[in-house]
């Protein structure tokens, strides 16, 4: 079977919707924010190029068709999120946030619970919001170790036919939704056997949103962070008391909250590479432009000079790189190969780390003026910060999975290439 590197006819369709949309509708949401002064007013105005994204059928494409979306794999997600993410990174990734939010429901919630649960998400219109609460404040890169030292300390008692919530929760995108009383739904991860192993202590369960949000009495919004990038997107800190879930919401079985967790968290960081990906292209694309048609004092626009065009050159092998292991990734996962996860893993790594060095060699192509933000490569340089940290943290999450793997008595080097 030969190698091909192509997409197919119907992506090609989807990425040309996809870049149609990005530029008449999703252009318009960096000066509607730009001037707001607090998180929660610049997430407020983002909602309307969020229903229209809904309204244009765009997230059903994000819910896979055997759920009942339009969604037909990763390199169909990923085509998406490299068109919207090089134009706008905040309602895109609100979008995408839905999907990490989902996907323990489509892993292992029971049909009942997925139908009821994506119900709005399959709707034409409408700004469902979905939610993985998975972080927590003092930190979660050792979600699942035990006591003293556990990441997870949001603790789920069962009281007859319903789970008691305690605990606290943040950086979880958009999980209070846009009045702050709750996402439609939350995935919650806690500790249900506080004296299990740690392969056996946590569990998933889904929270539905009542009508008219939860109360203060049981669900607060306590802070919204004042991010460096990604200034439309709102990740809240948020603290449960007394939540109640009725017994049926548990996702997959009781204890297996690790293993839910891991695999949620396996396509997305694929998906990061993507992110990065699409933020080198826009930084590339203005640089490019700029080296053309600036002479910053000279005689001759500045791409005539070999320092200008070696540093444009090597911002885009890099770039290439990163998008033929990103979707190579993608398209990994969807045919469920044995190296997906590891590939995946390296696309974030790589992908984001590699998208941080490369606008900053942009940004000296194009001078001190790219420090002003009348420029846009200060602000896709703040954004492509977020990545290394975020969706599991290069150090404290995702190379320790890498090492973990290479540690494994049965890894083999080539697995990730076909096999040895």
């Amino acid at each position: 079977m030969p190698i091909d590197f192509s997409i197919t006819p119907a992506q090609k369709e989807l990425q040309q919707s996809a870049r149609r949309f990005a530029h008449q509708v999703l252009r318009g949401v960096a000066p509607a924010i730009r001037h707001l002064p607090t998180p929660d007013e610049r997430f407020q105005a983002t909602r309307p190029f969020y229903e229209a994204l809904v309204q244009a059928g765009f997230m059903r494409r994000l819910v896979p068709a055997p759920f009942g979306g339009d969604g037909q794999g990763m390199v169909e997600m990923a085509v998406i999120t490299e068109e919207f993410h090089a134009v706008d990174v905040n309602v895109s990734l609100t979008a995408l946030a839905n999907l990490l939010g989902l996907t323990p429901l489509l892993i292992a919630g029971d049909a009942e619970l997925q139908a009821r649960c994506l119900a709005p998400f399959l709707s034409p219109s409408g700004a469902p919001l979905a939610g993985f609460a998975s972080s927590e404040p003092g930190g979660s890169a050792n979600f699942a170790s035990p006591a003293p030292g556990e990441g997870v300390r949001t603790v789920a008692r069962r009281e007859g036919e319903h789970w008691i919530v305690d605990g606290a929760k943040q950086w979880v995108s958009s999980a209070t939704g846009w009045d702050g009383r709750g996402a439609d739904v939350l995935c919650l991860v806690c500790r249900t056997d506080p004296q299990a192993e740690p392969g056996q202590a946590l569990s998933v369960l889904a929270a539905e949103r009542p009508t008219g949000g939860w109360g203060a009495d049981c669900f607060r919004h306590e802070h919204s962070f004042d991010t460096l990038g990604h200034r439309g997107h709102l990740t809240p800190r948020f603290s449960l008391q007394g939540l109640r879930i009725p017994a049926g919401n548990l996702i997959g079985p009781q204890g297996g909250g690790q293993a839910l967790v891991e695999a949620s968290f396996s396509g997305t960081a694929a998906l990061v590479g993507v992110m990065a990906l699409a933020l080198m292209r826009a930084a590339f694309d203005f640089a490019l432009n700029f080296a053309r048609t600036e002479k910053c004092g000279g005689v001759l626009p500045i791409l005539e000079h070999q320092a200008v065009g070696y540093a444009l050159a090597d911002a885009k092998m890099a770039m290439e790189a990163v998008r033929s292991l990103s979707y190579r990734a993608c398209q990994a996962q969807d045919i469920q190969a044995p190296g997906a996860h590891e590939l995946s893993l390296q696309a974030k790594v790589f992908g984001s780390e590699t998208a941080v060095r490369v606008i900053t060699e942009l940004m000296r192509v194009v001078g001190v003026n790219s420090y002003d933000h009348a420029l846009p490569l200060a602000g896709w340089l703040q954004d492509a910060l977020a990545l290394p940290i975020f969706d599991g943290g290069n150090m404290g999450i995702r190379r320790r999975q890498l090492h973990d793997m290479m540690r494994a008595p049965g890894y083999d080097p080539l697995g990730a290439s076909g096999g040895a």
